[in-house]
């Protein structure tokens, strides 16, 4: 359960984000796929990340700093977790200038491979599409270099069960015929809430496994 959701900063390199040890989760996908909607959907904050129908709006490190509380039964303390989600630029932007997009490579793989803070990251799918070349790349290339990662398809809504069934099915068995086991997959939809409450249960189970160890 998340009690409380804040903006904390925006960086322009890894370097520059916060340095309060807290467990990171971030979220990243090409361009327009649903990141900061999704972000607001699990924390029940329609204005918490800034969102746009034009693609290429996220360009920095956005850190939210969240709350949240697994139960009301037990101690107020025992059970408030806290912990960073992270929107990350989205990849991929037609538009953007070769300089742009070689520069916002470069800071989402130095994210990736030297914040010691992350714990996983979310590479968001929208589900009406078949597998990309670009995501696929980008999830081998996680793969190679040991990133931990969950992938999760966006705008559920916009199929009907069946097809969006088949949709997902189809995805994993793309990444199949390269990788021996899938990571976690999520379906989502930011507009009736699919899939929020078990990404959240996903991210406080990976929390509740770090204060175990």
């Amino acid at each position: 359960m998340i009690k409380e959701a804040k903006y904390v900063i925006s960086s322009p390199d890894v370097k520059d984000c916060p340095q309060s040890g807290l467990p990171e989760y971030a979220f990243i996908g090409r361009s327009n796929v649903g990141k900061s909607s999704l972000i607001n959907m699990i924390c029940h904050n329609p204005k918490l990340a800034k969102t746009s129908q034009k693609p290429g709006k996220t360009l920095l490190i956005n850190h939210f700093l969240v709350e949240s509380r697994k139960s009301k039964d037990r101690s107020e303390a025992a059970q408030r977790q806290e912990w960073h989600l992270v929107d990350l630029p989205g990849y991929g932007y037609a538009q953007a200038g070769q300089k742009q997009r070689e520069a916002l490579k470069k800071m989402i793989e130095r994210y990736c491979l030297y914040r010691e803070q992350l714990v996983c990251l979310f590479v968001l799918i929208d589900c009406r599409h078949e597998a990309q070349k670009i995501d696929i790349d980008f999830i081998n290339w996680l793969g190679e270099n040991g990133v931990p990662f969950a992938i999760v398809f966006t705008k559920g809504d916009k199929l009907g069960r069946v097809a969006l069934s088949d949709k997902v099915t189809k995805y994993k068995e793309r990444l199949l015929e390269e990788w021996e086991e899938l990571p976690p997959v999520f379906v989502t939809s930011s507009e009736t809430g699919l899939g929020g409450e078990e990404l959240t249960e996903y991210i406080e189970g990976l929390n509740a496994t770090m204060i175990n160890d």
